[in-house]
């Protein structure tokens, strides 16, 4: 029977209405960090904007990744404020490889500790100025507060952000894997030391009696670093601007919304909170064709396949020996490699081997010739080989790289070379050789692939729809423990379990006490 023009006029709303949307676009105030952070931030921002969200962005004066005004935001920056760069970080760099490779386990550790505390302090110090400029700017801040954002979203590695949201008075959204003081879930969710390592520690969630205690020496620095070198920072500009009585742990753990930078395949299972939302992975879309220059070469490559290095955004040159030690082991396998490199032509690089400033990492990635992939590892670059079932030959630099490669290594789809011994008894050779030879490795990391993408919808989508719910509903209070309010003693119960104490040791002592002095008392009459 046909249709009737008011039924196809019927049809068609409902067709429309089916596909909008609940949330009109709203209006978020993003303060990113630098960096590998900044590139998943930006696909978060450019899948925002898809949706017809409005987005501002701060940046600095000298932001390195941070361009101003794009298609799909605009920027806002702050004046006087200095941020992450190449002159911050490469010195940096320079010496923890210099460490690393010169020292004995013992001094390197010693080493290491002192430098990332060293790091921390001036890296906090930068983020907590960025901080105070926002604030003592009143016409900026008069321009924040008449736009009328529906919320911040911000990485809570750097402070800036949490401290704006509240001196706006807005919901608060992270984009989080790592806080000012360390792991997220450390601050936000219980955390056995039994069985969930520290950062740095590279252990598993199974220790021994001496991995615990490594455990708990690593967790005792990390609160040392923050409660020493970072937390003075920023709680000085909660005190200068905000209230006296305002406390910046506080103002950490008050956030609506944790969208967390994991999931379960990779991450040692722990417990959560009911607004920690899990998005491991958003960042990795199936692999689109490469340019045509790449294209030839990864088909070049015939049977053997195509072996891909990169250590990363900050990582970008190596001392020249090394990298001599590493283009002459690349020159002795059949498959062609992919090295993205920005230092010096190695003298030892061999006709195998494209050196490239940039590729398209997951789109390479995700190629069919791709049969493996040597990273630092970075979070991006690992849960990209993991999306992908591309096995990895790790080359851990600093801070969580040899955690999350000991998550690859602890379910079979790595090896892990330390980067003192890449150039000692051919072991990054052997590395190779290995993983390329034993089926074992892409098996296991094809498995990890697929229990990734077993979700009822895309880490993206979830994403959207988590940040798109906190402006509907103007926050998300109703998800937020209130256990960051309470005290230690009563978090911990310390107080009812004294109160108890106290009571058993009086209805113990009391009757004693009165036996006893009724038993002297009835001495002195036998006496007399």
């Amino acid at each position: 029977m046909p249709l009737r023009g008011s039924s196809v006029f019927l049809l068609l709303c409902i067709a429309l209405l089916s596909s909008w949307r609940a949330c009109e676009g709203g209006k978020i105030l993003v303060v990113p960090f630098e960096g590998s952070h900044w590139v998943n931030m930006d696909i978060m921002i450019r899948a925002l904007y898809a949706q017809g969200h409005s987005v501002d962005v701060i940046r600095t004066n000298t932001s390195w990744y941070i361009k101003e005004n794009l298609l799909h935001y605009n920027s806002i920056t702050v004046s006087g404020s200095k941020g992450l760069d190449s002159d911050f970080v490469n010195p940096i760099l320079a010496k923890i490889l210099a460490i690393e490779r010169g020292q004995s386990s013992v001094m390197m550790f010693a080493s290491l500790t002192v430098e990332s505390f060293q790091v921390g302090f001036s890296l906090h110090a930068l983020m907590s100025e960025m901080a105070r400029n926002l604030l003592k700017d009143e016409d900026l801040m008069a321009r924040l507060k008449e736009h009328q954002y529906d919320l911040v979203l911000t990485d809570p590695a750097g402070g800036a952000g949490i401290i704006l949201a509240h001196a706006l008075k807005l919901p608060l959204v992270y984009n989080v894997r790592w806080v000012t003081s360390g792991e997220g879930h450390l601050l936000i969710a219980p955390s056995p030391l039994s069985y969930i390592p520290m950062t740095g520690s590279g252990l598993s969630d199974k220790m021994t009696f001496f991995e615990r205690v490594k455990n708990l020496v690593f967790f005792s620095l990390w609160k040392a670093q923050f409660a020493f070198f970072i937390y003075p920072h920023y709680q000085a500009v909660c005190t200068e601007f905000l209230d006296s009585k305002v406390d910046y742990n506080d103002l950490v753990q008050a956030a609506d919304l944790w969208l967390m930078r994991v999931d379960y395949v990779f991450e040692f299972p722990r417990p959560t909170m009911p607004n920690v939302i899990y998005i491991g992975g958003f960042q990795c879309q199936p692999a689109k064709p490469l340019p045509e220059h790449l294209e030839e070469f990864m088909q070049s490559s015939g049977e053997y396949g195509v072996i891909f290095m990169s250590l990363g955004t900050f990582v970008s040159e190596l001392p020249a020996d090394l990298a001599d030690k590493i283009a002459a082991t690349f020159a002795k396998l059949p498959q062609k490699v992919i090295w993205r490199y920005k230092g010096a032509k190695p003298s030892t690089l061999g006709n195998n081997t494209l050196l490239v400033d940039w590729v398209p990492q997951n789109d390479l990635l995700g190629h069919p010739k791709m049969k493996l992939f040597v990273a630092h590892g970075g979070t991006n670059g690992v849960q990209e080989a993991m999306y992908h079932g591309v096995p990895v030959v790790g080359i851990p630099l600093f801070f969580d790289q040899y955690d999350n490669l000991r998550r690859l290594t602890d379910r079979g789809a790595a090896v892990l070379v330390t980067l003192a011994s890449v150039d000692k008894d051919n072991k990054f050779l052997k590395a190779l050789q290995d993983v390329l030879s034993n089926s074992s490795y892409r098996t296991n990391m094809q498995r990890l692939s697929k229990l990734h993408r077993d979700q009822p919808i895309t880490s993206l989508d979830n994403v959207i729809f988590w940040i798109e719910f906190v402006i509907r509903n103007k926050g998300a209070a109703h998800l937020r423990t209130k256990s960051y309010k309470l005290p230690w003693y009563a978090y911990y119960s310390v107080d009812v379990f004294f109160t108890l104490f106290s009571t058993v040791a009086l209805m113990i002592l009391l009757p004693l006490m009165f036996l006893r002095k009724h038993g002297l008392n009835q001495q002195k009459i036998n006496l007399n």
